[in-house]
């Protein structure tokens, strides 16, 4: 059993009771690398254990290293605690905790924060020993005064440096212990987030960061009036804490899926870190191509051979991956595409959120190449999506996209702990003998669906054209085959009108092209 550590005696006792909130927006602002994303993803996880509802959305720069202390360059992340369900991150945070004082100015200048946020600060830049530093300090105060926040300065590294002797790489966890006292979060959970999060270091890792947390606690504790609770949403049922990003992952486990296949991309990125984390535990692979183009071949190939396979990326990945997904469409080849959309057009807005990849993969595809698009909302839906994807990709022999983004990808929310059912796993490969007589494209004259062969079926062997190509899969220039297989293509995606068995939990929006 973990072994809890309170505060140390002596310690000022709160002398009133906490302000009691319906929700709190908090910010953390830093430079790259300093851990102010943990600190936030970990405030979340432990807000969302004790019952309250959580969104998160990550503030990520565009350079992979922006200058230090730059404006432009801040990295963070919002928390967003709720006595009711989060859907979403709000509009202007209450608190904002800045780890030096020119980060917050780019969130300024986006109307991140009002008049009374409070707006608590690193201070040693105070004392630093250039003065251009020192000057740019003083100024900035001062002028975060004038726009009307609630400045209080704090001595986060004096205070590491009595626990740590390197401040930057625990200042994070000592920040969550100060907030931790300020939103009366449970310590025990705190504690607990800190084994999980460093539970492949060292003992004496874990503790260090478990004696900064309660550094910040007590110290908040002894010199902040901020003090304020969020009661929790009352439920009986067992919920789960995570981000859309590993609701996918976890998603393309529970369907059965056995081989994703991406390159890396923000925001898709850490999709593929959690899958290569568990997906050999289930008997799955995950293939890192060498560049996009290659990740689709891979996936396109592993569907052919009879497991459908999902390739995971953004809208550059996309942009890059057409041709093959005219060849998914052509050759009727079941295919699940995660786009986790991000800011364009070319390299865009790569950390920013924004939705603008729906009439690309719609209609992003030379000639007539339907296509079923689905749209998760939630976290909770970027999970069951998945399942669905791969149920559809099967049925009608064809690419599915899940469309989500940024938001969904890096928001932690909590949801209820599915239940398993078999009815989620995708079946064994079929070997059975091909029926004599059927071809491989033996389109149904209402659905325009046909049974899929598969290698290895004796008597299914077909070959695979992305070439027009007739019932028998020969290709065909005839203008009255192609126009057969056309409208054959298209009908089976109009079939997705008719009723369909779909859980009652998931609210669902298919966005059809006909």
């Amino acid at each position: 059993m973990d072994t809890i550590v309170s505060p140390p005696k002596g310690s000022k006792q709160p002398t009133k009771k906490p302000t009691v909130l319906s929700e709190a927006i908090v910010e953390i602002v830093s430079d790259s690398g300093e851990g102010a994303q943990k600190c936030g993803q970990s405030l979340g996880a432990i807000s969302a254990k004790m019952g309250n509802g959580v969104w998160t959305v990550e503030i990520i720069p565009a350079e992979i290293q922006p200058p230090a202390r730059s404006r432009a360059g801040a990295s963070g992340i919002r928390v967003r605690i709720g006595s009711e369900s989060v859907t979403n991150m709000g509009d202007h945070a209450q608190l904002v905790v800045a780890f030096n004082e020119q980060v917050p100015y780019g969130r300024i200048e986006q109307r991140a924060y009002k008049p009374g946020t409070h707006l608590l600060i690193e201070n040693k830049w105070r004392n630093d020993p250039t003065e251009k530093i020192r000057q740019e300090y003083t100024e900035a105060i001062e002028q975060f005064k004038v726009l009307g926040a609630d400045v209080i300065e704090i001595p986060m590294e004096e205070e590491c440096l009595k626990v740590v002797k390197n401040a930057k790489k625990g200042k994070n966890m000592w920040v969550l212990g100060m907030l931790s006292y300020i939103y009366s979060r449970d310590l025990e959970k705190a504690q607990q987030q800190i084994r999980r999060i460093f539970r492949k270091k060292s003992d004496q890792i874990i503790q260090d960061n478990i004696n900064l947390l309660m550094s910040g606690y007590t110290w908040a504790e002894t010199n902040l009036d901020l003090h304020f609770e969020i009661p929790a949403i009352e439920t009986d049922q067992e919920m789960l804490v995570m981000n859309g990003n590993e609701a996918i992952s976890f998603g393309v486990m529970a369907a059965g899926i056995d081989v994703c296949s991406m390159y890396p991309i923000t925001p898709a990125t850490s999709a593929s870190h959690h899958l290569a984390e568990h997906m050999e535990s289930v008997g799955g692979l995950v293939h890192q191509a060498e560049d996009e183009i290659a990740a689709i071949g891979f996936a396109i190939g592993s569907s052919y051979a009879g497991k459908t396979a999902i390739t995971i990326t953004s809208g550059p990945g996309i942009a890059l991956k057409t041709e093959f997904i005219g060849l998914a469409v052509m050759a009727e080849v079941p295919l699940v595409i995660v786009d986790v959309q991000r800011g364009g057009p070319s390299t865009g807005l790569p950390t920013k959120v924004e939705q603008g990849d729906l009439l690309s993969v719609l209609f992003g595809d030379p000639g007539d190449a339907p296509k079923v698009v689905i749209a998760p909302s939630t976290i909770e839906e970027c999970f069951h999506f998945i399942i669905l994807a791969r149920k559809l990709a099967e049925s009608f022999r064809t690419p599915v996209f899940v469309l989500t983004d940024a938001n969904l990808a890096t928001g932690v929310s909590a949801f209820p702990r599915p239940k398993i059912s078999e009815d989620w796993f995708a079946s064994p490969i079929d070997q059975s003998d091909w029926e004599e007589g059927v071809r491989s494209y033996e389109w149904a004259e209402e659905t325009g669906l046909s049974q899929r062969p598969i290698p290895g079926m004796k008597g299914g062997m077909y070959t695979l054209t992305g070439l027009a190509h007739d019932e028998e899969s020969h290709v065909a220039y005839d203008p009255a085959i192609n126009q057969r297989a056309a409208e054959a293509r298209s009908r089976k995606i109009a079939a997705l009108h008719l009723p369909l068995h779909i859980p009652s939990c998931i609210a669902i929006s298919i966005l059809l092209r006909i």
